[in-house]
């Protein structure tokens, strides 16, 4: 068996039908998933990530300043530890170091990463650093949307979308295992409403792919972890010419081969697929396939190599099977009901 942690909004503002933190039994044989818990906790328990060991899980609650710890019992079910207030507004996205000292979290209209202390017993301790994306204006700031390691776990990439007080950018930081603090080595501002939100590396950590929400844009980067400088390369279009509707980019992955960079597209409910060029790492569009739901907020691959993909407002996960030679998603018609579903971790 395996297990699937699911995220799920909860609250009339984001007209949310989620109940908590949903947790799945996954049949390796059939694919067939069973809620095995659906565990009520402080609102919007949106992007969860695991401890190096997989015995802990953590989670932000979006659109309020608050970050929860879970201890993974033998069953797989879930065990509320402790929330802590980082006084941060909006936390999206959370990971951990590679020596399991340290829980990321990024906030959005906070604008700052948080480094918050781990400690034995899996629960968050005390904020231990933060750093800031300033804004167009003194007490202003840019709205960060990710908190993504490079392979080694030694630099963050960290994007902003910026909004109307901020800039529009991806940074790369170095980062001090010890402290937990950060330090700037790469920075690229997008163009004025662009709005970077989530990139991806692939696996020889030279390369890095960075989707831009509003301008509906894939950026190719060239990283060099030696001096953790990054320079942009490429960009292309998310969506096809022909469309001219209202579209958001939302996620962005490498897929398990190397070969493809997938993005997701919200309100025109697309997932665009490209090839990898192996030598230059350079992408090529091969094709649009659509979502089989509303909103596809976020995807990701299991460990089979099936793509998940998470349809927010459809209230559905989707199942694709990814062909790596080709490039090609086949749906699987493994629909799993899941109410606002917006984050996928397996186990």
């Amino acid at each position: 068996m395996s297990y699937a942690y699911v995220g799920c909004r909860t609250t009339k503002e984001r007209n949310a039908r989620g109940k908590g933190l949903c947790v799945y039994e996954i049949n390796d044989q059939t694919g067939v998933w069973k809620l095995v818990q659906c565990l009520e906790t402080e609102p919007n328990p949106s992007y969860q990530t695991m401890d190096q060991e997989k015995k802990f899980l953590y989670s932000v609650h979006g659109d309020f300043t608050k970050v929860s710890s879970y201890q993974i019992l033998a069953d797989h079910t879930l065990k509320h530890l402790n929330t802590i207030d980082i006084g941060g507004k909006n936390p999206v996205d959370i990971t951990i170091d590679k020596e399991n000292k340290h829980v990321i979290v990024a906030t959005l209209q906070g604008g700052t990463l948080y480094t918050i202390e781990r400690k034995e017993d899996g629960s968050l301790g005390d904020v231990a650093a933060t750093y800031t994306y300033e804004g167009k204006e003194e007490g202003k700031v840019s709205t960060i949307h990710q908190c993504l390691w490079d392979q080694r776990k030694n630099y963050l990439f960290a994007c902003a979308q910026g909004r109307i007080n901020g800039y529009g950018q991806m940074r790369a930081l170095r980062y001090s295992h010890e402290t937990g603090t950060f330090t700037q080595t790469a920075q690229f501002f997008a163009r004025t409403w662009d709005e970077p939100r989530h990139a991806a590396v692939h696996p020889n950590n030279r390369w890095v792919y960075m989707c831009e929400e509003k301008g509906n844009k894939v950026l190719y980067f060239q990283f060099d972890e030696k001096t953790g400088a990054m320079e942009a390369m490429q960009e292309l279009s998310t969506v096809p010419e022909t469309i001219t509707s209202y579209s958001d980019a939302s996620e962005v992955c490498v897929d398990p081969s190397g070969r493809y960079v997938l993005v997701s597209n919200r309100y025109t409910d697309s997932i665009a697929v490209y090839r990898i060029d192996p030598v230059t790492g350079y992408l090529k569009n091969t094709g649009f396939y659509s979502c089989l739901g509303k909103t596809p907020r976020f995807f990701c691959f299991a460990p089979n190599g099936r793509c998940f993909v998470a349809n927010e407002d459809s209230d559905t996960i989707v199942e694709f099977e990814f062909d790596s030679a080709t490039g090609q998603l086949f749906p699987t018609l493994n629909i799993i009901p899941t109410g606002s579903p917006v984050c996928i971790v397996f186990a």
